[in-house]
This record gives structure tokens, C-alpha cells and sequence, in this order.
């Protein structure tokens, strides 16, 4: 893997710039994400003044929740590795009755914040893309006060079920997918990394997608296009491959189906 911390961000081959940062922006935007942030702001049980890290803070949607609800006393703060993700989420920083969100380029392994300076840290879809999970954490918990809280949703592609009318390629398709993650299948492994990094697990639940029809706004239709511009090069698929694989897809209708499993963990530092 390989962060660039420049104005594009290419982690094996997947290119954060703004038109990607864009996709990703209306992806978050689908009922189905909102509602995954839903379940993420039920497990960090904000309250008025906590002072919250986001790793990975993306179009920073959920960041100007968090905001409101620690209020104007509370401290929001995100980093992420993609300057066009970041100007996005620079359009968010003014949250009404909240306080002005902090946004600056660094990663996971090099927190720029002193020591103890959270309450809680959250991080939604990144750590599967990072080598050194058990390094990452070790700097999570620097960066958080004692009995602070870390709470953590990755993906599981193993839990991938998407219909197709050809399910040799769809293997294909998928396959040279999970190439643009350090791992796929992160949350197997997850909680006994967090132990060993100094922290108490105290919750797990599995957040789940469902699309049972094609739809423009469903959070599986938006993947099509970030799928089937990454894999050309990729396990031997071509363009004309991914091209009718995405196709093929949208053709389907009431027939459509996908289900995806991502994994929540909510844990205490020691």
C-alpha cells in the first residue's frame, strides 16, 4: 500500500482525487450510509463537551453530526490522508451549536495531536487499508485519554453476496477488488488486535447492507462505478470486462440483490 500524501492518494492503484472523493461523497449520502452513521453515533454516546478524533474523516458527514451533538464546548477533529477529501469536508466545518470542526492532512500512524488529548476516537472504514493495524492502534491509544474510547467499522468483503448473471466473473471482479485493501477481511482479526494493543473490548455488532433492487441511491449502486474503474488491470480483468460486469448489473432490476456485512467495535483504553 502506498499513502501519497500529496493532492491524489493512491492506495494500490485507487486513485482519492476529487472525482473519486466526489463518488465517495454521494455514496455516503445514500439512506444506507446514513443509517450505518446512525448506528455509529448510538455506539459513541456522545455527550456535551467530549472532545473526538475522527480518523479517516472523509466528506466529513459524520463529523458535523458528532459536532452537534458534543456542542460548542466539545472539540471535533479529523484527519484523513486525501487533500480532495478534505476540501470537501472543509465545506462542513460550521456546525450550528457545535464547535468548529478541525481538519488536517496526516495519517493514522502519525497523529498529530499531544498525548491524552481525546475522549474518544472513531474511525469508519480505514483501518482495513492500513499494514500495521497493531502500530495504528498503539497510536490511538497515545492520542486518547485514559479509559478513553476507540470505535472502530470495517468491512468483511467475505460477506459480499452480489447477484449476477455471471458468477465466474463476478469472483473475478471481486477478487481483484479486495487488491485495493491491506486487508478484506480485517474484522476477523480485529478485536484480538485491539486486546493486544492495550484495549478493552466492551461492544461488537454487525452493521449489515441489504439492496433487494437496483437503485440509483442505494449505497451498492454508487459502489458499481468505483469498482468497475479500479479492477481493469487487476486479476486479469480487462475494461470490457468490468464494463459488462457493471452492465450486467444494472440491468437487473427487481431482480438485484446485494449484502454486505461490516463490523462494529467499540473498545476502552486500558
Amino acid at each position: 500500500m502506498m499513502w501519497d500524501m500529496g493532492g491524489e492518494v493512491d492506495v494500490d492503484g485507487l486513485q482519492f482525487d476529487p472525482e473519486v472523493s466526489q463518488q465517495i461523497e454521494s455514496v455516503y449520502r445514500t439512506p444506507d450510509v446514513v443509517e450505518q452513521r446512525r448506528v455509529v453515533r448510538a455506539a459513541l454516546a456522545l455527550r456535551p463537551g467530549d472532545r473526538v478524533l475522527d480518523v479517516g474523516v472523509g466528506p466529513g458527514l459524520l463529523a458535523a453530526e458528532m459536532a452537534a451533538e458534543v456542542g460548542p464546548d466539545g472539540r471535533i477533529c479529523g484527519i484523513d490522508i486525501s487533500e480532495s477529501m478534505l476540501a470537501i469536508a472543509g465545506t462542513r466545518t460550521e456546525v450550528p451549536g457545535g464547535p468548529r470542526i478541525e481538519l488536517e492532512l496526516a495519517t493514522v500512524a502519525r497523529i498529530p495531536h499531544p498525548a491524552e488529548s481525546f475522549d474518544v476516537v472513531v474511525s469508519t472504514q480505514v483501518f482495513e487499508y492500513v499494514d500495521d493495524v497493531a502500530g495504528a492502534l498503539v497510536e490511538v491509544r497515545r492520542v486518547l485519554r485514559p479509559a478513553g474510547r476507540v470505535v472502530l467499522l470495517d468491512t468483511d468483503w467475505g460477506s459480499l453476496v452480489w447477484r449476477s448473471s455471471d458468477d465466474e466473473r463476478m469472483a473475478r471482479v471481486l477478487t481483484a477488488f479486495e487488491d485495493h485493501l491491506a486487508d478484506p477481511h480485517l474484522p476477523r482479526t480485529l478485536a484480538d488486535v485491539l486486546a493486544t494493543s492495550g484495549f478493552t473490548l466492551t461492544h461488537e455488532q454487525v452493521v449489515p447492507i441489504l439492496n433487494t433492487a437496483y437503485d440509483a441511491r442505494t449505497y451498492s449502486a454508487g459502489l458499481i462505478d468505483i469498482v468497475s474503474e479500479f479492477v481493469p488491470g487487476h486479476a486479469g480483468v480487462t475494461e470490457e470486462e468490468a464494463q459488462a460486469w457493471a452492465d450486467d448489473l444494472r440491468s437487473m432490476g427487481p431482480s438485484y440483490f446485494f449484502s454486505l456485512n461490516r463490523y462494529l467495535f467499540v473498545a476502552s483504553a486500558l
